[in-house]
């Protein structure tokens, strides 16, 4: 089931944006069984002022029945900034970690590439399957690695964040999270449901991750300059970071 972001805004982005944004609705499209995640619908799509530029946001969100969001954002602020941004919640009946990939760039080169699958489990470990299979892809060497934020700990030894150096380097990051997506979705359909205290396990895992990532306060600072504080923290924790408690 298609529902393809407006190429109006995607096509104005700096290409590894688009090529990335190209790759996961086609691979989500490829392996899942995706169905309407239902935003309110003032939040599918926002525009705002900061510092003078516009400020254009679109959302897509799917579910399925092994994840509970699929969240693709594509953010603009005139010549200054492209953004995108992309999280898969899982759902969880199912040990998977949390698929997070995100692009910040301007006026013609990205600053920050990053990506990883992150464990949810109470000892911050992948599930062994996952381990295996990204043990097994080929080492890349990025000519400028980035230093994690100070609440990265919920990141995995797989991560990547970069910055990429050149149009090789930018093809090589986009080929490294194809990978990672194929094989989270590959692992999801095959995944068998976990028993519910594993359950409670991974929603406090998940819980966790999402808290972390409300601490990014470079996302959060943006927000705020184009909407305001109350709606800065109610876009954080309503679309980009949710959590559920309970199933």
């Amino acid at each position: 089931m298609s529902q393809t972001l407006q190429p109006s805004l995607r096509e104005q982005q700096h290409p590894l944006i688009r090529g990335l944004a190209d790759c996961i609705e086609s691979t989500w499209e490829r392996y899942l069984d995706l169905e309407p995640y239902n935003l309110p619908a003032e939040l599918g799509y926002v525009e705002g002022r900061l510092e003078g530029e516009k400020l254009i946001i679109e959302n897509r969100c799917y579910q399925t029945p092994q994840f509970r969001k699929l969240h693709l954002e594509l953010a603009k602020v005139g010549t200054m900034l492209d953004i995108l941004h992309c999280v898969m919640f899982p759902r969880s009946e199912y040990d998977l970690p949390m698929f997070g990939t995100d692009l910040v760039g301007g006026r013609g080169q990205i600053s920050a590439a990053i990506a990883d699958l992150s464990p949810l489990s109470a000892n911050l470990t992948l599930p062994d399957n996952f381990q295996q299979s990204l043990k097994a892809l080929p080492a890349i060497n990025f000519s400028q690695p980035r230093e994690l934020p100070a609440w990265g700990d919920i990141f995995s030894e797989f991560c990547i964040f970069v910055r990429p150096g050149d149009a090789e380097e930018e093809a090589q990051f986009l080929s490294r999270v194809e990978e990672f997506l194929a094989i989270h979705c590959q692992s999801a359909i095959a995944a068998q449901q976990v028993s519910p205290e594993k359950q409670a396990e991974l929603l406090a895992g998940q819980k966790y991750y999402c808290t972390k990532q409300q601490q990014n306060d470079k996302t959060r600072r943006v927000l705020e300059k184009a909407f305001g504080s109350d709606w800065a923290d109610y876009y954080m924790t309503t679309v980009l970071f949710d959590f559920v408690d309970s199933n």
